[in-house]
C-alpha cells in the first residue's frame, strides 16, 4: 500500500483547519433485502484521506502544533474472517496505512470527547446522515458538560467537505496514473461493445460486454450504471432500462464508465448498428462532434468552466438552423435558449472518485476558473424526438459524445482519446467485425 499520497492529503488537512479536529466516517454498509447486502463502497472523502476499504471506519485528524491522525476500525476477529474475509485490526491497520494512532471502532464513542476538549473547532462530515450529526453534537455536548472542570468545548463546528472539496478538486500524480487506467479499461470496453452490436441482439447483451471487460481488466466496478440506448432510448438521457432489441439502421448510444481503485472513468460513444450511418445520422453526428471539439478547445488554465458549455452551444445552436430544426439567426436562439429543446444539459462535470466529483462550479457568483490538476468531461449532445417543425428523417436520432479531460499547464490532456469517434474510424472499426 503506498500511503505516501493518503498522508499528504490529512497533512494538507491539517493546514487549513490551523487548529481543530476533523472526523470523517467512512461509510456504513446497507442492505439489499433480508440478510443480503448491497456491494460495499466506502465513502470517497474518507477513502482520499486514508486509502483503507474496510466498512465501519472513521478517521480523525488533529491539527495544531502537535498534529495526530487517528483511524478507529474494526477488531480483529478471526471467525469474522471465516464468513467475510480479511480485517486489518488496528495493530496492522496503524503500519500498513501509516497512522499516529488506531483503536477499535467501538471505542469511538469514550475517546472523542477527550480529542476534543480545549479544541477551538470541529470539522465534521455533516448533512448526509442525522444519526451521525447528532453523534457528533454528542461528544461536543459531553465536553461542555466538563465546563467546571476547566475544559473548554469547541467553539465552532464546521462542514468537513468545505475544505475537503477543494483538496478533491486538484488531482496530484497518484491520482492521475490511477484515472488513466480507469480511461483506458473503458475505452477498451467500448470498442468492444462496438465490435458486438448488431441487429437483433439486446441492449443488455452489449451492457455485458462492458461489464465483462471492466473486470477483465482489472477494475472493480462500474462507476455508475451503464447507459446502453438504442434508437429512440437514446433521447432519454439517463435511460438505464437497457432492455431493447437492436434494430438495423438505428443509433446506439453508450454511457458507461468503469471505477478503477476508488477513481471513476466516463465514456460515451454513439454509432450505427449496422456499423454505416445514414446522411442524417452523420449530419448530426458531426455535428456534437464538432461541438465537442470546440468544447476542448476551452479547456484551458484560466479559462472559466462555463467557457467549454458556451462554446459547444454556439457551434450546436448555428447546427439546429442549418438542419433546419431551429429557424431564426444565431443571436436569436441564444438569447431565447430555443437551443434547448435539443440540448438540454451542461456540457460537463467534475470527475474523480465519483463520476460526478466534489467541487463547486461557482465561487461569489463567478464561474471558477480553471486550474491544472482538475478533471472534467465534456459531453455535448442533441437529442430530437418527434413533433412539430422536426423533418421526419431526424426523428429520434439522439447523439452524445462524451471525453474525459485533464486541464494542463498549456491546454488539457484527453484520457479517453483512444475510444474511436471518428465517422471514419467507427465504420472501419465495426468492418472489421
Amino acid at each position: 500500500m503506498n500511503t505516501a499520497p493518503h498522508l499528504r492529503r490529512r497533512a494538507r488537512l491539517a493546514q487549513l483547519i490551523g487548529k481543530g479536529v476533523a472526523i470523517i466516517p467512512t461509510a456504513p454498509e446497507r442492505t439489499r433485502n433480508r440478510d443480503a447486502h448491497y456491494p460495499y463502497r466506502y465513502d470517497s472523502y474518507f477513502f482520499h484521506l486514508t486509502g483503507f476499504t474496510e466498512p465501519e471506519a472513521v478517521v480523525v485528524v488533529v491539527a495544531g502544533e502537535k498534529p495526530r491522525n487517528l483511524l478507529f476500525c474494526r477488531e480483529k476477529n478471526e471467525e469474522r474472517e471465516i464468513w467475510d474475509g480479511f480485517r486489518y485490526g488496528p495493530v496492522a491497520a496503524k503500519e500498513s496505512f501509516a497512522f499516529d494512532e488506531t483503536y477499535t471502532i467501538d471505542q469511538l464513542d469514550k475517546l472523542m470527547p477527550d480529542l476534543l476538549a480545549d479544541q477551538p473547532a470541529v470539522y465534521a462530515h455533516l448533512g448526509g446522515d442525522s444519526a451521525w450529526d447528532a453523534r457528533v453534537l454528542g461528544w461536543v455536548n459531553e465536553v461542555r458538560n466538563r465546563a467546571r472542570t476547566g475544559v473548554a468545548a469547541p467553539r465552532d463546528i464546521a462542514d468537513v467537505h468545505t475544505l475537503l472539496d477543494d483538496l478533491r478538486l486538484i488531482k496530484d500524480a497518484d491520482e492521475l496514473a490511477t484515472m488513466r487506467g480507469a480511461a483506458a479499461i473503458s475505452t477498451g470496453a467500448h470498442v468492444r461493445a462496438m465490435r458486438a452490436a448488431r441487429a437483433g441482439i439486446t441492449e443488455y447483451q452489449i451492457e455485458a460486454e462492458l461489464l465483462h471487460e471492466f473486470r477483465r481488466l482489472g477494475a472493480q466496478s462500474p462507476a455508475y450504471t451503464s447507459i446502453v440506448a438504442s434508437g429512440a432510448n437514446a433521447c432519454v438521457l439517463h435511460y438505464v432500462s437497457n432492455d431493447a432489441v437492436l434494430k438495423d439502421g438505428d443509433l446506439l448510444l453508450i454511457d458507461a464508465g468503469c471505477e478503477l481503485d476508488g477513481y471513476a472513468s466516463d465514456i460515451t460513444r454513439t454509432f450505427p448498428v449496422n456499423g454505416r450511418f445514414s446522411a442524417p445520422q452523420r449530419a448530426v453526428y458531426e455535428l456534437v462532434l464538432a461541438a465537442q471539439a470546440a468544447a476542448i478547445a476551452e479547456v484551458k488554465p484560466g479559462n472559466p468552466w462555463n467557457a467549454p458549455h458556451y462554446a459547444a452551444v454556439k457551434v450546436l445552436a448555428q447546427g439546429f438552423i442549418d438542419l433546419k430544426l431551429l429557424t431564426g439567426d444565431l443571436a436569436e436562439v441564444l438569447e431565447k435558449e430555443t437551443y434547448r429543446k435539443f440540448y438540454m444539459h451542461r456540457t460537463g462535470h467534475w470527475l474523480g472518485l465519483d463520476v460526478h466529483d466534489a467541487g463547486d462550479y461557482k465561487r461569489d457568483g463567478q464561474w471558477r476558473a480553471l486550474q491544472p490538476g482538475m478533471v472534467l468531461t465534456v459531453e455535448p449532445g442533441c437529442y430530437i424526438r418527434p413533433g412539430d417543425g422536426v423533418p421526419a428523417e431526424f426523428a429520434n436520432i439522439g447523439v452524445r459524445i462524451e471525453d474525459d479531460a485533464v486541464v494542463t499547464a498549456t491546454g488539457c490532456e484527453i484520457l479517453t482519446s483512444a475510444a474511436p469517434k471518428t465517422v471514419s474510424d467507427i465504420e472501419t472499426l465495426m468492418a472489421s467485425r
